[in-house]
C-alpha cells in the first residue's frame, strides 16, 4: 500500500474512532413520554387530577419569579409544565419522590422555602394520592356549580388552591394579599380581582405560569362580586 493511501487509510480511522467517541461520550437519558392530558367527565372523588389540583397547587407555590418559573429556575429547576415537574416523581412510590420529600421538609430546605408558608396538609395529601395514583397528566370537566357562589363555598377555595402561593403576607405578588376575605375583598372591590381572572388588556394575568381558571370558577367570582362580595 503506498504512504498517501495508508494515511488516509489512518485519518479515516482516527475520524471514525472520534466519531463513535463522541456518540458514546454522553449517555442517552430516557426520554419521559409526555401524552395529551387524558380527561374524565366527571371528576371522580376518589381521584386527584393534575390539570385541575396539582398543576394550579405548583404554579401558586412554586412558580413565582425567583423560584422555579422559566425565567428564574432556581437550581436549574423549571416546574412549569408536566413534563417537568414528572421528573422529580416516581410515579407510584410517593416517599421516594423528590416533589413530595421537599414539601414535607421542617427545615430552610422545603418547599417552598421559609418565610413562605408551609404547604397545608390537605394539599401535601393530594400530592401524595396524584403520585401513588401513577402521577398522570390527567383532567376532568369538573363539578364546579355555578349556583354556589359564596365566599366560603366557592370563592375561597379557589383563592387557596391557586392564587395565595403568590399573594400572602410573605409573598405579596402585586402588593395582593388574597389569604383573607377582607384582602380578597379589597380586589374585587377595585375590579382587580374579576379583570386578573379573565385575563383581560390592563390586568396582569391570573393565575401565574398556569391555565386560566374554568369558566366556571369564574362565573362563580364574577356572581359573588356582583351579589355584594360578601363574607358568606
Amino acid at each position: 500500500m503506498k504512504k498517501r493511501e495508508l494515511r488516509l487509510v489512518v485519518a479515516l480511522a482516527t475520524t471514525l474512532i472520534i466519531f463513535y467517541a463522541c456518540r458514546h461520550e454522553i449517555p442517552e437519558q430516557n426520554p419521559i413520554s409526555v401524552t395529551p392530558p387524558m380527561t374524565t367527565n366527571p371528576c371522580s372523588p376518589d381521584s386527584v387530577y393534575f390539570v385541575n389540583e396539582v398543576m394550579p397547587f405548583i404554579s401558586s407555590n412554586c412558580t413565582m419569579s425567583g423560584c422555579h418559573d422559566q425565567a428564574s429556575h432556581k437550581d436549574g429547576v423549571v416546574l412549569t409544565t408536566y413534563s417537568n415537574i414528572v421528573r422529580y416523581v416516581k410515579p407510584g412510590n410517593a416517599a421516594d419522590s423528590k416533589l413530595y420529600e421537599v414539601i414535607n421538609r421542617t427545615d430552610n430546605d422545603r418547599m417552598p422555602p421559609p418565610p413562605q408558608p408551609a404547604i397545608p396538609l390537605a394539599q401535601k395529601n393530594k400530592i401524595y394520592k396524584w403520585i401513588t395514583q401513577g402521577a398522570k397528566n390527567n383532567y376532568c370537566a369538573g363539578n364546579c356549580d355555578t349556583a354556589l357562589f359564596t365566599y366560603n363555598g366557592a370563592v375561597k377555595n379557589t383563592m387557596q388552591n391557586k392564587c395565595v402561593g403568590c399573594h400572602n403576607p410573605s409573598s405579596l405578588g402585586g402588593n395582593v394579599d388574597l389569604s383573607t376575605y377582607t384582602g380578597v375583598r379589597i380586589v374585587a372591590a377595585n375590579g382587580k380581582l374579576y379583570g386578573s381572572v379573565t385575563q383581560q388588556s390592563g390586568y396582569s394575568a391570573m393565575p401565574k405560569n398556569s391555565s386560566k381558571l374554568s369558566d366556571c370558577e369564574i362565573r362563580q367570582i364574577q356572581k359573588w362580586i356582583v351579589a355584594g362580595a360578601l363574607n358568606n
